[in-house]
């Protein structure tokens, strides 16, 4: 094979007349334009780390800061260097080795740096103490009071100009460690109508002893803990709710996003792919650069924590005995693409640049055209990180810690991203709606449960008709973003000519023993259980949308948690999990808001009863969501905290019914709503075909539902709903979207 030809720089064989050394001059090239790419890349990450580490200050205010000083200086007619070099002097003959002039310059210098270093410490600290500051949040919408116009504006000054991604990392505060004694007052007021009488007074006491006895000191760790780590949940969060678990991740951890409803750049799978790939690559090149601006609330003026965008590609979760680990690498400069059974590893740079996308469309219709059959239990390989993990596990370290198997293991884990050509066809079709959605979303859950890598940070699924979606592993961050732009010509292929000369994909080769094909059965016969009893139902709902929901002065976020409610109370009350960020902190990632309230139980038992009070009632639902959705986001919420409580107890070995009890109690009913991100791609207004089906995931508990939904434009909120077949406890997922459609139709009215 001509590539595998050039893949050796130099060849020498020993004769007797000497060493006859042949040198293959296009192997020796693309090894300089290779190290002259790394040493680019490891200059500009050098320099971000500089300009991130000084913001908001920049080098050349350095130059304007000590030039001034010198100026002054010189003005004044005072010593530049406040006398250091005279000091200095008394120690060492500083006089030898620099002149008098010189040291007035270095000293000058010195001291204007200093400067420079304490303006910028200054406006970090103020900066963090204004973002510490959350009563913006409590204005109404659209109304800015005059004291938050005043903060936006000191805001503004303190932030430094043209921040990247992470410039403002270190000017985040740390998330607060909410008192005992509120803690459990929310607590109680969160369970108080789900409990009848006997159970809430049961509950208080023992609220009430835990509050008084073991809290306070199971709290004194936790604030040693804030103190000295950036944030206090994260790292046990990330470790004890994902990387600890032992059950399969695909379903019950695994998240999907789907594709635009409406719009179909290609129906060429191998164009779709080339494109979406280039797209992700030239996406990490700016995460790379951090050329990416940071995400803000509020006018573009606070911004959100960025750390989870760090580990986006280059990321797999290995799989342990009694924890996984999270492994990232610095650089990769190839993906892993499986189709039919056959994983191929295919480069990405060549002449020390990246790929065109009609040069990794040329890839793809290569591996298309492939039609070489699986190794030895290579097609069904990926079943293993589908099933149990610890199964995997060991599987892992016994048959694929050396060798060749451990070659191709290595570059499936340490690809920029999985890419699966799956042999589906998949789509919204508006004559079927319902079907179409459901098959599309289960395929990309979990899809034939070996031809996905779920361990993969992301895993970028391609049909065979062009549609393409996402499948995201969630220990390394929540509901990343992924762009894709479309750049194809009329005829459906990437813009671009081939390659005459490009190496082909190179395909992964292994060794599986019998034995570890067992393995696989096994974890693809649980894997497969597992699929066949999810139990989904997608569809979009256009009779209105936000606008509709705005003009009843009422959030849009709260409306859908309370009409959740109203359907969910058709089977009962429960309690109720609704995502709400923590990225106004550092390293922040998620909280919980308890979203069946008093007040929402107020307001659906008037609407089973007709009461003319319904009205009201709604606004107070809504009022009191919205507020539960504030404390939640500014540190003040319930379950973060008794959380790091419960695994401070663990490691001091003692126990506590109040804790044990709480973190118990299932989430029957788990809801998220999936954020627009970007909007400035897209103006849903001007291009209502841009719109997506947003993503979904599988059900929290094994008796409960997983909804999740997306607000799009004025007129349209998709919802993604999903149960177990298994389970007596819940309706049919399809029953259940037919209450939702029927309560937000009645509440219109």
């Amino acid at each position: 094979m001509a590539e595998a030809h050039q893949a050796v720089a130099f060849q020498f064989t020993v004769t007797p007349d000497g060493i006859d050394l042949h040198l293959c001059h296009e192997a020796l090239r693309q090894v300089y334009l290779s190290g002259l790419h790394s040493w680019k890349k490891r200059f500009i990450r050098f320099k971000n780390g500089v300009m991130t580490g000084v913001y908001p200050g920049s080098p050349s205010g350095l130059i304007v800061v000590v030039a001034g000083y010198m100026s002054y200086a010189k003005y004044a007619k005072i010593d530049p260097s406040l006398g250091l070099f005279t000091k200095l002097a008394t120690h060492m003959p500083v006089s030898k080795y620099i002149t008098e002039d010189g040291q007035r310059i270095a000293g000058g210098v010195l001291v204007g740096t200093g400067l420079w270093v304490t303006i910028i410490f200054i406006m970090r600290s103020v900066l963090k103490s204004l973002l510490s500051w959350h009563g913006w949040m409590y204005n109404r919408h659209g109304n800015v009071s005059i004291g938050t116009k005043i903060w936006l504006v000191l805001v503004k000054l303190f932030s430094g100009r043209k921040p990247m991604l992470y410039s403002f990392q270190s000017s985040l505060p740390r998330l607060p460690v909410p008192a005992v004694k509120d803690t459990t007052k929310r607590y109680l007021e969160s369970v108080h109508p789900l409990m009848d009488d006997a159970q809430y007074k049961r509950m208080e006491g023992l609220a009430k002893d835990f509050e008084k006895n073991l809290g306070p000191k199971l709290q004194w760790y936790l604030k040693l803990k804030s103190w000295w780590t950036s944030n206090y949940v994260s790292d046990w969060w990330e470790e004890y709710i994902y990387l600890r678990g032992r059950g399969p991740i695909m379903v019950n951890s695994n998240y999907y996003a789907m594709d635009f409803l409406y719009v179909f750049p290609t129906h060429l799978q191998a164009a779709r792919a080339g494109n979406a790939i280039h797209s992700a690559m030239m996406y990490r090149r700016k995460l790379d650069r951090a050329q990416l601006k940071p995400i803000y609330l509020l006018e573009n003026r606070v911004p959100l924590c960025s750390a989870q965008w760090e580990r986006m590609f280059n990321t797999s979760r290995i799989p342990g005995l009694d924890t996984d680990a999270i492994q990232h690498v610095n650089e990769s400069k190839h993906i892993v693409v499986y189709h039919k059974g056959r994983f191929f590893k295919v480069w990405m740079f060549y002449d020390g640049r990246l790929l065109y996308p009609r040069e990794i469309e040329q890839q793809m219709e290569r591996i298309l055209a492939d039609k070489s059959e699986p190794q030895p239990g290579e097609e069904h390989l990926a079943a293993l990180t589908a099933g149990d993990r610890i199964p995997w596990a060991k599987a892992r370290s016994t048959f694929f810690s050396r060798g060749k198997n451990k070659q191709s293991l290595d570059s499936v884990e340490k690809a920029a991203f999985f890419v699966t050509l799956d042999d589906t066809e998949q789509r919204y079709d508006p004559d079927n709606p319902v079907q179409s959605l459901d098959r599309y979303a289960k395929s990309l859950l979990h899809g034939k449960c070996y031809d996905r890598w779920f361990d993969k940070s992301f895993n970028l699924i391609v049909f065979k008709n062009g549609t393409m979606g996402l499948n995201a592993e969630h220990t390394w961050a929540d509901a990343p973003i992924c762009l894709y732009t479309l750049s194809l010509t009329n005829n459906g292929h990437c813009k671009g000519k081939i390659h005459p000369s490009l190496p082909g994909p190179q395909r992964l080769q292994w060794d599986i023993p019998e034995e570890c094909q067992s393995v696989i059965s096994s974890s693809l016969e649980v894997a497969n259980a597992l699929a066949d009893d999810v139990d989904s139902h997608i569809i979009p709902f256009s009779e209105f949308g936000k606008g509709l929901i705005k003009k009843c002065k009422t959030s849009p976020d709260a409306f859908i948690q309370i009409v959740l409610q109203l359907a969910h109370f058709r089977v009962t009350f429960c309690l109720t999990y609704e995502a709400s960020m923590t990225r106004l902190f550092r390293e922040g990632r998620t909280e919980t808001v308890r979203s069946c309230t008093i007040e929402a139980c107020a307001f659906v038992r008037a609407m089973e009863e007709e009461k003319q009070t319904r009205l009201r009632l709604l606004r107070l639902a809504a009022e009191k969501h919205q507020d539960l959705y504030r404390q939640a986001m500014t540190g003040k919420g319930i379950d973060r905290h008794l959380f790091c409580l419960y695994v401070v107890s663990r490691y001091l070995g003692v126990d506590s019914p109040f804790l044990k009890e709480v973190l118990s109690e299932p989430w029957r009913l788990s809801t998220s709503q999936t954020p627009l991100q970007q909007l400035d791609l897209f103006n849903l207004k001007k291009n209502p075909e841009y719109v997506t089906s947003g993503g979904g995931f599988g059900p929290v508990a094994d008796d409960g539902y997983g909804v999740s939904y997306i607000i799009l434009g004025e007129d349209l909120i998709n919802f993604h709903i999903s149960s177990k077949h298994s389970s007596p406890e819940t309706v049919s997922t399809t029953l259940l979207y037919l209450q939702i459609h029927t309560v937000c139709s009645t509440m219109t009215h």
